[in-house]
């Protein structure tokens, strides 16, 4: 834990936060492996776990200071405001993205992954039979993951509470997307997109002194999702922490393995090259969100076999993830040497 930390280190940490928080959106991609690729990831579980009965009865002490110390504030907050940032900035501009430009889109992400699989395993040491199985039933409950057909949306406040729970998995369980799973509950549209633009709603008629929302059923409903949802992201933000950090301590290697596992299952969910299969009413028309946007059910992926300018693009997008990724491991070397 590094409390001195420069004005530029404190930068890079709200930009890591705005990149965990935007990764976590979009579904396939785990804001905890930008946590691992970054070099940080231990460090943010660790943290996490500093949030527990002692850091409780400091504050509940009066002693701010050493509260705020003992669970490393400096470092969880400035991650934290990254993220949040990122939902009112970046992830927005992700949006749009995937919306005009999916196939490159994804073809990065795509790469990044490939890359991240570089970054995670280079180090590993040696991949004896035990790690090897520990890497193969990773991949298989990534690639299981990402071929589960998505459950109905559902409301109820205690299964959104659960859904806040285990949705906050992509922030501690590298290859895990949080957003994907969400999608498998059937719920990611209700917490990551009406909830949010109700949320959006709520603060700009707030600004102008319009506080009519307060009679919108519909609007009080999904702000209500929204604080449960919230406090049960934050519950398993905390508990997943101590458990992982349980096994990091103890099964340091074992834990990489399956998390490389989890990582290379997760390929299958951000390949580029896939079709949307939408949700259908009964008179067999596409069914809309909240703001028009066609629900998408799953992906159909394929293999594509022309040579044309989208697939000369999406290669090209691929090679410029795995440089993101690689770039970054330089700029760790460099960070150590200089440092050492």
């Amino acid at each position: 834990m590094n409390e001195t930390r420069t004005f530029g280190d404190r930068v890079w940490l709200v930009l890591k936060g705005l990149a965990m928080g935007a990764a976590n959106k979009v579904p396939g991609v785990s804001g905890g492996m930008v946590a691992f690729v970054a070099g940080f990831y231990e460090e943010f579980i660790y943290s996490l776990q500093k949030v527990n009965g002692k850091a409780f009865k400091l504050l509940i002490n009066g002693r701010f200071k050493s509260c705020w110390t003992y669970i490393n504030g400096r470092f969880l907050g400035l991650l934290i405001l990254g993220m949040v940032i990122s939902y009112f900035s970046v992830s927005k501009l992700l949006d749009y993205f995937l919306i005009h430009y999916e196939l490159y889109v994804w073809s990065v992400f795509f790469g990044m992954i490939i890359g991240s699989i570089y970054y995670v395993a280079k180090d590993f040491g040696d991949w004896s039979r035990k790690y090897l199985a520990y890497l193969v039933f990773g991949i298989i409950v990534g690639i299981g993951i990402s071929f589960l057909e998505p459950a109905q949306e559902n409301d109820n406040l205690l299964f959104v509470f659960l859904c806040g729970i285990i949705g906050v998995s992509g922030m501690t369980l590298p290859g895990l997307s949080g957003s994907f799973i969400l999608i498998l509950l059937g719920n990611y549209v209700l917490l990551l997109v009406d909830s949010v633009n109700a949320m959006y709603d709520t603060i700009a008629a707030i600004l102008h002194g319009d506080f009519s929302f307060t009679k919108n059923a519909v609007q009080m409903d999904l702000l209500k999702v929204l604080v449960v949802f919230t406090a049960g992201s934050l519950t398993g933000l905390v508990s997943l922490s101590h458990f992982l950090g349980y096994f990091l301590k103890r099964y340091k290697k074992a834990t990489f393995a399956v998390i490389i596992g989890f990582i290379t299952g997760s390929l299958g969910v951000v390949w580029p090259w896939k079709n949307k299969e939408f949700d259908f009413d009964p008179s067999g028309n596409i069914m809309l969100d909240a703001n028009g946007q066609e629900i998408i059910s799953g992906y159909k992926r394929f293999f594509p076999m022309e040579f044309s300018l989208d697939t000369f693009l999406a290669i090209f997008f691929i090679i410029l993830g795995i440089f993101i990724i690689l770039s970054l491991v330089w700029y760790q070397h460099l960070k150590t040497q200089k440092n050492d």
